[in-house]
């Protein structure tokens, strides 16, 4: 009986137990914001929002600093999950589910860790809303924490790895398909990284998210607060956040310490946009080639248009004017559909196979006062056994490899055969080599590897 008792049920496979045997520990938690399946939300705090009205007093009560100080120096971080407030929550086997809208404080320590410092579950503020605090009971503590697990599978599988992976790749794979002829170099250059998107998109609809998915029958925010949550992340994403090195610029995250995802992902961006500069630059001599490419202009007005709805708040190109601005777009692209969407996906399993800790959905609403949780309110709140099984499985799926993973560049089908094109895939294989070399180095002095990012571990494109 308790928790424990679900390590035997959910253990489909592979070693479960670091994350049985740690997810509810501070510094585990807040790993995960760095180099989980999520690390898209957390950005560096300077000003605390005016929803969150956290008093030095609160925190640090080791004598460790004062809030302030620390935000000053560049410590504090924030998740704050808004996108997700008010969505209307899902009924599953006629019960009614839960899903919170939490703000979180994490703090960088001293000795290099990044801890959850205060959580508050929804986004107004008020006498039913605490704010828990590590100090607080254990289970208070600990149910504050599994509620922002809640919170984060659901924008994870909706903005970050639906939205921001799998649609956008589609977007870029149909215009691609509609606007690109075969002969044209950005079609040999991008078909490739397409592979198999558009059909697993299409089993994602049939099994997934349509009216008898898995996610909409299963999930806190699935059915009508899943298209909720679509709309929103559609209105807020911007072209910066979908460039890794622009992404962690804007975020402030530069210098946090142990950072694999942001590590890995810089020097995948730098070795992708190297080779798509090289092969680019050959056959676009000036700026002038570019804007009279009309095919090509086409392109990205047609993803403007139909991907990001015509709207030039996103930052996204509508038309290219140099040779560099079609560089960096393209660099995105194969970016997205390789190794940002292993970066969300290659884990799922790892982090989600330990159900607590990345829980589909949540039967229990919020604790409203502090002292009211134990052991069975946690265990109420957690989902049912069958709910568990049903999203677990699913991970397992996605997480796996296929029996035909082809790795980031190598081109099975060989679409160019010129000696400067071809010289460039050589290269570019040779760049990933080295950085697998390095990735695997480095993850040897951890304890918990990081591989998401590594070549010989991306697959071309989004297909599975």
């Amino acid at each position: 009986t308790g928790l424990t008792s679900w390590k035997i049920l959910l253990h489909f496979g592979g070693n479960l137990d670091l994350y049985t045997e740690h997810w509810q520990e501070d510094a585990f938690f807040g790993y995960q914001y760095l180099n989980g399946v999520n690390p898209a939300l957390i950005r560096r705090c300077k000003t605390l929002p005016s929803n969150f009205p956290i008093k030095d007093g609160m925190v640090f009560l080791s004598g460790q600093g004062s809030l302030s100080d620390e935000m000053e120096k560049g410590n504090i971080f924030l998740c704050d999950y808004k996108l997700l407030d008010g969505v209307k929550e899902n009924t599953i086997n006629g019960k009614k589910q839960s899903l919170t809208a939490p703000l979180l404080l994490l703090h960088k320590t001293p000795d290099d860790q990044l801890k959850p410092i205060a959580i508050q579950l929804k986004q107004v503020p008020g006498e039913d809303n605490p704010i828990f605090v590590p100090s607080d009971s254990e289970y208070d503590w600990l149910t504050a924490k599994v509620f922002v697990n809640g919170a984060d599978f659901s924008h994870h599988q909706l903005n970050t790895h639906l939205l921001r992976t799998h649609l956008l790749a589609e977007v870029f794979a149909v215009s691609l398909l509609r606007n690109i002829p075969m002969v044209h170099p950005l079609h040999k250059l991008l078909v490739p990284h397409t592979r198999y998107t558009l059909q697993i998109n299409f089993l994602a609809r049939q099994f997934l998210i349509s009216k008898t998915g898995i996610f909409t029958l299963y999930s806190a925010s699935g059915g009508e607060g899943m298209l909720t949550v679509l709309k929103r992340a559609l209105s807020s994403l911007t072209y910066t956040s979908l460039c890794i090195p622009d992404d962690i610029a804007e975020r402030g995250l530069e210098s946090v310490p142990n950072f694999h995802y942001r590590d890995d992902g810089l020097k995948l961006w730098d070795i992708i946009y190297k080779f798509v500069d090289g092969v680019l630059s050959h056959y676009y001599k000036n700026d002038a080639a570019v804007e009279q490419d009309t095919e090509v202009q086409n392109w990205i007005s047609d993803i403007f248009e139909h991907g990001f709805l015509s709207q030039a708040c996103t930052g996204i190109p509508q038309r290219f004017t140099a040779v560099c601005d079609l560089v960096k777009f393209v660099t995105m692209v194969m970016f997205t559909g390789s190794g940002q969407h292993s970066a969300v996906n290659s884990g799922q399993y790892d982090y989600g196979g330990w159900m607590p800790n990345a829980p589909i959905s949540l039967q229990r609403p919020p604790p409203t006062k502090k002292g009211t949780t134990d052991q069975s309110t946690l265990l109420q709140t957690l989902p049912d056994v069958s709910t568990t099984v049903q999203g677990v499985s699913t991970l397992w799926l996605l997480s796996k490899r296929s029996s035909d993973f082809v790795t980031l560049g190598q081109y099975p089908e060989e679409h160019f055969s010129e000696e400067v094109p071809s010289k460039l895939i050589k290269n570019f294989q040779g760049e990933l080599e080295v950085l697998t070399a390095i990735i695997k180095n480095r993850n040897q002095a951890l304890e918990v590897p990081y591989t998401y990012m590594d070549p010989e571990q991306v697959e071309n494109s989004v297909a599975i």
